[in-house]
């Protein structure tokens, strides 16, 4: 027995010593790096708060269904006022509830076997929609209570937006109407509520409220009857007018009702109806569901650099759901920058503190989010990647501007402005007509320097051919890959074969880059090129905002060369002066034909050549073949009227 407790203690004793082992093993291992992503390691250094959102995802997705618009939508088109519905509500009960409403109401709240109707319906059938509703409004009516209170408008109105949208902000009719008080386009635009691309202020709540109360305030000043500016908030004053004439002068909407439209005539019961259910909710075991957040628990924030919700709930981790139920009025989930307008993001407080207190931080991070974009019209790199063309690639870029279009604007007075031509300004941004959308941003190209830099890369080939030559060699053509290229149609351009293509640039597939240079065949420069290229000195205009220091950053240069190659003592610079930016940089060589150059030449004429056609040659093919000629200079020297070319036709070359 003794045995036994002395090899059970013996072998305990060894699986502890493993154990411990195996511990402090995993212990001491080194544990793997773990990368984290640049939005990470920002957010690590934010500022935050202790508080905590108390939106769930379930209240999100209550804010955002639309269902209860949809069916309370129809309930109003399709309901029978005559049709008596089975509830257990006494008449005479009705009646007193709606006596004390109407003590206490501007409006003419009279009992009717219509409304009842409609009353009874909405709690047989709409009990638990109201139970919601009554949740949203916890958020909702102090906003609008405040914007009605402004005009001195009867505060029950705030039960219509229950009507017009069942309190949803994104609703939007089959008509257009659109918000939580269903403006129209042009209605909207009248009561000074923005409407473009990126904004619609008919769903910021605050806003359309205040607009809706103008609206109320502007009907009661023409009716002077609450029931009649609600008919006329639903189917036009022109309307009720109408049908105040067809009752031969009366002006109570009950007595007026007939002719009205068939959708105004439920509107005002279906008003009444709902706000009887919101008076007398608890009488009719109506419990209504809690709002987790309220407005008083938001607050707003001017945003200086455009943001999008996605940007925003990655950086302070807050639902774009949530964004977009307290931002309802940014239509693409992106809140822009406009110089000339401010726009506000709504946040609940917790979330507005780590906003407010880490703003640099978020603004570098979009800023850095912009620069990884894809960015349009870029200059592509040229094929010979010579100091000079990177210079006028600058130089190219720093005349490139952008318009902003503004109220009056019209391409001509644009045009005069920057000195440009109207054509060029509708071919650099697509435009088909005369016309130019207000807020677009217009791109003005500096001309000049596009086509130099076109000319000078050019250049910088023919002078590598020459160098070559020289040293008793022959220089590779090459094309640079342009949008919507493929292998196939560039070895058909060219007359060559997708094989040859893959061979001299080395490709294993038919997969090629945008922007990317492919030689396009061998030995195709001639020994023809007579003269090396001259050099000449570029200047820069000095623009707004100009200092010698970003001038000298902009094109690669120091900022003494800059003081000596314009004789500057100090550091001041005038707007408008011109400087001396590079030194000795090509202008001109001069070839078969002569190349666009800084300033006009003299023509260069060379000894004639003949080409005899081959099959498969074109113009293009057979211009290109000699450096500098064109298929307009084909056409003049052998006096062709169309492109049509046939296999053995001599043609003249630099005749």
């Amino acid at each position: 027995m003794n045995i036994k407790k002395y090899i059970l203690s013996f072998f305990l004793l060894i699986s502890l010593s493993l154990f411990s082992q195996e511990v402090a093993e995993k212990r001491d291992a080194p544990k793997p790096e773990i990368k984290i992503s640049y939005l990470d390691s920002i957010k690590k250094t934010f500022v935050r708060d202790d508080l905590a959102s108390c939106v769930d995802s379930l209240w999100l997705k209550e804010l955002t269904d639309l269902d209860l618009y949809n069916n309370l939508s129809q309930d109003i088109q399709t309901i029978n006022f005559d049709e008596q519905v089975d509830y257990e509500l006494p008449t005479e009960v009705l009646k007193a509830r709606l006596q004390e409403m109407d003590e206490k109401s501007p409006f003419h709240i009279e009992y009717n076997p219509g409304l009842e109707n409609i009353i009874k319906s909405f709690l047989k059938n709409r009990k638990r929609a109201f139970e919601r509703l009554m949740a949203i409004s916890e958020y909702y009516f102090p906003l609008f209570e405040e914007a009605l209170d402004k005009q001195n408008v009867p505060l029950e109105i705030k039960y219509l937006a229950v009507v017009e949208s069942a309190l949803n902000p994104k609703a939007v009719s089959r008509v257009g109407a659109t918000g939580l008080w269903q403006f129209m386009y042009q209605t909207g635009k009248q009561y000074g509520l923005k409407i473009d691309s990126y904004v619609d202020e008919r769903s910021d709540p605050l806003k359309a409220s205040e607009a809706a109360a103008q609206y109320m305030k502007n009907m009661y000043a023409i009716f002077g009857d609450w029931d009649l500016v609600l008919a006329s908030y639903n189917s036009g004053p022109g309307n009720v007018a109408k049908a105040i004439r067809r009752s031969g002068g009366q002006q109570n909407y009950w007595n007026i009702r007939k002719n009205l439209p068939k959708e105004t005539q439920g509107y005002v019961p279906a008003f009444l109806a709902t706000m009887y259910i919101y008076e007398y909710h608890k009488e009719h075991g109506i419990k209504p569901e809690r709002a987790p957040i309220k407005h008083f628990a938001t607050d707003t924030v001017m945003i200086k650099k455009q943001i999008s919700f996605k940007q925003i709930s990655d950086l302070i981790d807050i639902p774009i759901a949530q964004l977009q139920i307290l931002n309802p009025s940014f239509k693409l989930n992106i809140v822009p920058s406009y110089k000339d307008q401010a726009h506000y993001l709504r946040l609940p407080q917790d979330k507005m503190a780590v906003f407010t207190s880490n703003e640099s931080k978020i603004y570098a991070y979009v800023d850095r989010e912009a620069n990884l974009r894809e960015k349009p019209f870029q200059i592509v790199r040229p094929i010979v990647p010579q100091d000079s063309i990177n210079t006028l690639q600058r130089l190219a870029q720093a005349k490139v501007r952008y318009y902003r279009v503004k109220r009056g604007d019209n391409l001509t007075t644009i045009a005069q402005k920057y000195d440009v031509a109207i054509e060029d300004l509708k071919k650099w941004n697509n435009i088909k007509g005369n016309k130019v959308a207000y807020g677009k941003n217009l791109r003005i190209n500096g001309t000049d320097v596009e086509q130099k830099l076109s000319a000078v890369a050019k250049v910088e080939v023919d002078k590598k051919a020459v160098i070559k030559d020289s040293l008793g060699s022959k220089m590779d053509s090459f094309y640079v890959v342009q949008k919507g290229d493929n292998l196939s149609a560039i070895a058909k351009k060219f007359n060559i074969s997708v094989a040859d293509l893959q061979e001299w640039n080395k490709l294993t597939n038919n997969n090629i880059q945008l922007g990317a240079s492919l030689q396009i065949a061998k030995n195709s420069i001639k020994e023809d090129v007579v003269a090396a290229p001259e050099r000449k000195d570029i200047q820069y205009v000095v623009q707004k905002g100009d200092n010698l220091g970003n001038i000298a950053k902009k094109f690669g240069v120091s900022l003494d060369d800059l003081k000596q190659w314009n004789n500057l003592t100090t550091n001041s610079i005038a707007l408008g002066s011109t400087l001396i930016v590079a030194k000795n940089e090509i202008a001109i060589v001069t070839n078969k034909a002569p190349v666009a150059s800084f300033k006009k030449k003299e023509e260069y004429s060379a000894p004639a050549t003949e080409y005899y056609v081959k099959k498969g040659d074109s113009l293009y093919s057979i211009s290109k073949k000699y450096p500098g000629v064109t298929i307009s200079d084909l056409k003049k020297w052998n006096n062709i009227k169309d492109e049509e070319l046939k296999p053995g036709m001599k043609l003249k070359i630099n005749g």
